[in-house]
């Protein structure tokens, strides 16, 4: 094989050929994958389904804790996670500039393997086009996925109500800032790393059988501020929140305070906001701690009336704020 993509792995013929067969059906070994069919047929599932699709341009494209290939594995699941779905199978899109390492490229497809690994999904179709040198970024993915949700599954935020109580599901910001020390090739103490992980084994563990859940979302672009904020306006209510009850470790906060940029607004890629209702709180925030991915879960606030479709922030120095969200975007190329 070469060692760079070149466009003729684009052309469809045997470069193409060569390219998915020595490569990617090596680490993605999925009977259904390896059929090369136009589409997967998969077998019929109970219950309702769930479908998204989430394109990842993130730059750089390998970081301290993951890369673009473990990223859009753990995105899309966590996409259907939010609705309450348990994820069955990926789509996988990549879009090659000619010239990237193939040593590289196999990096991230083995990361895109484990991470399936983990989580329990399979990639059963896929697609791989390949564009010149300097049409793109050497690498854009994108995953589309199917889940199912389990009878008497409702998770919207039209089930929002007042006295709900706020969870997060760990520290805010990890991998925002962790990108923006990559990219600018910032050297910060306290071993900074992605917190890009799926969701959906959480998810499940506080679903049950009752369904004590009335909204999930995961912060991703825009930070917590920004998807507290959608929720407000969505709902009409007020989300108040405590600065001293959100979890931020503390590199990454040494690192915001350095850079002028505050943890609210920076993107999370393996955590989760859930509102339940008050009496059910301490059940479902004790089975989020009992999970690998929520073992740093916090109640940060409540849900009430007093400022309609507003996000307030009770600050640490005993003050409040309003919380707006975010105007437009900080960190390009986050994710």
């Amino acid at each position: 094989m070469e060692t760079h993509v070149t466009l003729d792995h684009g052309s469809g013929g045997l470069a193409s050929r060569e390219l998915i067969t020595s490569l990617f059906l090596r680490h993605l070994d999925d009977p259904l994958l390896h059929q090369l069919e136009d589409a997967a047929v998969l077998p019929a599932q109970g219950g309702r389904l769930a479908f998204s699709t989430d394109s990842f341009v993130v730059d750089p494209i390998v970081f301290p804790g993951g890369s673009i290939g473990d990223l859009a594995v753990n995105g899309t699941i966590n996409d259907l996670a939010m609705r309450g779905a348990r994820p069955l199978c990926l789509s996988l899109g990549l879009i090659l500039e000619e010239g990237l390492e193939l040593m590289q490229l196999e990096e991230i497809i083995r990361d895109i393997a484990r991470a399936c690994s983990r989580a329990g999904v399979r990639v059963v179709t896929g697609d791989t086009k390949v564009v010149p040198r300097g049409k793109a970024d050497r690498i854009f993915i994108n995953t589309s996925g199917i889940g199912v949700l389990a009878a008497g599954v409702e998770v919207n935020g039209s089930r929002v109500r007042e006295g709900d109580v706020i969870l997060l599901s760990g520290t805010l910001a990890d991998h925002g800032i962790t990108i923006l020390t990559s990219r600018e090739g910032l050297e910060v103490e306290g071993n900074l790393a992605s917190d890009t992980r799926p969701l959906h084994f959480l998810v499940q563990s506080i679903l049950g059988e009752e369904n004590p859940v009335h909204t999930m979302r995961d912060p991703t672009r825009g930070g917590l501020a920004t998807t507290l904020a959608e929720i407000a306006r969505d709902t009409g209510l007020c989300m108040e929140i405590e600065e001293a009850a959100i979890p931020v470790r503390p590199a990454v906060r040494a690192a915001c305070e350095l850079m002028g940029l505050d943890p609210l607004y920076l993107a999370n890629e393996g955590k989760c906001v859930v509102l339940v209702a008050a009496e059910d709180a301490p059940d479902v925030l004790a089975r989020m701690r009992a999970t690998e991915a929520g073992r740093e879960s916090a109640r940060i606030g409540q849900v009430t009336a007093r400022y309609p479709g507003r996000v307030v922030l009770a600050t640490a120095a005993g003050g409040s704020r309003l919380v707006e969200p975010l105007a437009g975007e900080p960190l390009p190329r986050i994710c």
